[in-house]
């Protein structure tokens, strides 16, 4: 007989398999919780109506024990999903120590650490896999809508032969004989997509930075959504784009993760587009009269980020928006300067309710500007050949944005940590399991 998802759960015979959730022992009735993928089942065994080996089985049973179950199901409306399960066979297909680890429950708090060494026990709990089912919704609300604009999707090396941006951010790679390195970003690889004459393309997968950062927001392994178009105006069309394709993402989430979100008790609102844009230098302005000085020509700093948003609340109602025009001196070479004003950059940041979500902006398409910005940022001709040679050769304005799935799903469900929302966080201390 099939196996049946409680979600699926009808009247008539039909069988179930999942772990063990709860016993509860009344005397003269027995009820188990069956849990699946998908929700719980309720299987009663009572006294003079199912046979005494099936009692004996339901006593012998432990927490996270996995069973099948042949019965009847019959409706109930104060059981899980309003079926309940009068059984005729019980297999036990395999049984858990005791004690568990880890209360699965959630009804014994553990810190992040202890359920994350414990972490795939911490994932049976309802609630830690419901992140992870809105974390796929997302990444299909933004395949959905790429595919629909024309987008191809593509695949880039994760092993380069160069560090892509700060050497000293890239973990190093045994590559045969040479060492080799993780990417940070598949930035380059994109560009050159575009000038191969790929004109609208998307990459998701994961990127490497090692930064010994012990804070909530950061990974070592992350992944990313990276998108790039070519033949734009400037940056603008880079900030519509990625405003529709968040738009597009959050809606789909909205519609299709009901019961995730219900769980959770979280609602996901759909920002009004446009999404406010900030530019700098005007961004020194702006912290300025909220008690932050920051030196002009300088980079921001994390405070500043959420001081922004608040900004952006009052004045806009919205979580999201956009910082562009960054100065140049802290940007990678690629990025496009202002024409008119060359100390700042064509340069975009996406902000989520205080926190950067992606970097992206327009990139340098003219061959003799590539290779000066390459020198003013020291940065030798030789080890940078395998990139801006094809730009001798023709290539069109081109810009895009790499957004983090990690940091979104965290923001979207206002959960603290990063690692919560990663299924095997990997951090400076953390590289087991």
């Amino acid at each position: 007989m099939k196996k049946n998802y409680t979600s699926e759960a009808d009247a008539g015979e039909q069988v179930f398999s999942g772990w063990v959730s709860t016993i509860r022992d009344l005397g003269n009735i027995k009820f188990i919780i069956l849990r699946d993928s998908k929700g719980l089942t309720q299987i009663i065994l009572k006294k003079g109506v199912v046979e005494n080996d099936l009692l004996t089985v339901a006593d012998g049973l432990n927490l996270e024990d996995v069973i099948s179950v042949w019965g009847k199901a019959v409706k109930h409306t104060n059981a899980p999903g309003g079926i309940e399960v009068i059984p005729s066979e019980i297999r036990v297909l395999s049984k858990a120590e005791t004690p568990l680890p880890l209360d699965v429950s959630g009804k014994i708090t553990s810190n992040l650490d202890t359920r994350l060494d414990w972490r795939v026990l911490d994932l049976r709990r309802p609630e830690n896999a419901a992140i992870f089912r809105i974390q796929a919704k997302i990444v299909e609300g933004m395949e959905d809508y790429l595919r629909r604009s024309g987008f191809l999707q593509v695949f880039t090396p994760c092993l380069m032969g160069a560090p892509s941006e700060s050497g000293a951010e890239a973990f190093p790679v045994l590559y045969f004989d040479k060492t080799t390195f993780l990417r940070q970003d598949p930035q380059l690889h994109r560009q050159l997509l575009i000038a191969s004459g790929f004109d609208k393309i998307f990459d998701l997968g994961p990127n490497w930075r090692a930064e010994p950062s012990h804070t909530p927001r950061h990974l070592c392994e992350h992944r990313a959504c990276a998108v790039e178009f070519a033949f734009m105006n400037d940056e603008s069309d880079v900030i519509r784009v990625e405003e529709d394709f968040v738009v597009a993402t959050l809606q789909k989430v909205k519609d299709e993760s009901v019961d995730e979100l219900t769980l959770l008790n979280k609602e996901v609102t759909i920002p009004k587009q446009p999404f406010p844009e900030l530019r700098f230098p005007q961004i020194y302005e702006i912290l300025e009269e909220m008690g932050k000085h920051i030196e002009y020509g300088e980079d921001y700093d994390r405070e500043s980020e959420v001081l922004l948003w608040r900004y952006v609340r009052e004045k806009y109602d919205t979580d999201f928006f956009f910082v562009n025009r960054y100065p140049f001196k802290v940007k990678p070479f690629y990025v496009m300067r202002v024409e008119d004003e060359p100390m700042w950059a064509r340069s975009v940041d996406l902000l989520y309710k205080g926190l950067e979500l992606s970097s992206g902006g327009q990139r340098e398409h003219r061959y003799d500007h590539v290779i000066t910005q390459l020198k003013e940022k020291e940065m030798t001709l030789e080890s940078m050949a395998w990139f801006t040679d094809f730009f001798k050769y023709g290539v069109p304005p081109h810009g895009g944005f790499c957004l983090g799935i990690e940091r979104l799903v965290m923001q979207l469900l206002d959960i603290k940590n990063v690692r919560e929302v990663t299924l095997f966080p990997r951090t400076p201390e953390r590289i087991l399991p």
